[in-house]
């Protein structure tokens, strides 16, 4: 089972970049998008249909432009969750769920701190999606949370470790991501690629991206019990539609 993760950064703009062919050439089982910054009404949605993905899902902000996620899909999941019933969290469309019989796949937005506002709202959502996620493992425990965190783990994860004070390298940032992934997740790239450096966005500013100054933003989350399912777990910088890249997960499944 193959499951990509893209942040689109507005999937109408990533529509106009070719994103389509890059879809059926990428050929995942399941795609899990964040910041689609649309309403299902708003797109013709036979093009991704007509690219081989019949069943799709769209869990957007009450806000028009704003936030809001989707998940396509290959076969028909058994039960879609829009949101969690959390209603601080679920204003901005950022969580969606699709079941499987042998897994779950859940595309997460995480809040950015853009400002001490909204580093407060992402402090809050940090706090609510991991008692939530803990919950829910007790009923699902094959489970997948992919998606934008909005924080790098490591010093390995982004370019400049020595970055102060800037939202996505706070130290509680840092920590809280620790704790989840303790909670019972397995980071997969990191998992599989313990040495590698290797970024999902980069600022539009400075040529970040020529120079390859990024931070790894972007995560595929697997719980304990798929730890041995994990088959490769990658990268794909070369795909151009947004200001992130999507990210690979496969699944022996």
């Amino acid at each position: 089972m193959k499951i990509i993760s893209y942040n689109v950064n507005g999937i109408r703009a990533a529509l106009k970049k070719g994103f389509i062919d890059w879809l059926q050439a990428a050929n995942p089982d399941v795609i899990c998008i964040q910041e689609t910054k649309a309403h299902k009404e708003q797109l013709d949605v036979t093009e991704f249909e007509n690219a081989g993905y019949p069943y799709h899902y769209w869990f957007s902000a009450e806000k028009k432009g704003y936030s809001s996620v989707a998940v396509f899909c290959k076969k028909e999941p058994k039960h879609v969750e829009f949101g969690t019933g959390i209603e601080s969290m679920d204003f901005e469309g950022r969580n969606l769920r699709v079941d499987f019989d042998e897994v779950s796949v859940m595309s997460m937005y995480l809040p950015s701190g853009t400002n001490a506002a909204r580093l407060d709202y992402k402090f809050n959502y940090m706090d609510e999606i991991l008692a939530y996620a803990t919950e829910l493992r007790k009923t699902i425990p094959n489970l997948v949370i992919c998606g934008d965190y909005n924080i790098c783990h490591e010093a390995i994860d982004i370019h400049n470790p020595k970055m102060k004070g800037v939202s996505g390298f706070l130290p509680e940032e840092r920590e809280w991501l620790g704790k989840f992934i303790d909670s019972g997740f397995i980071d997969s790239f990191r998992y599989l690629n313990p040495e590698r450096q290797e970024y999902s966005w980069w600022s539009y500013r400075a040529n970040s991206r020529a120079n390859n100054k990024g931070w790894r933003l972007d995560y595929a989350m697997v719980t304990e019990p798929l730890k041995d399912k994990i088959s490769r777990a990658y990268i794909l910088p070369e795909a151009k539609h947004s200001d992130h890249c999507p990210i690979v997960v496969e699944l022996d499944i």
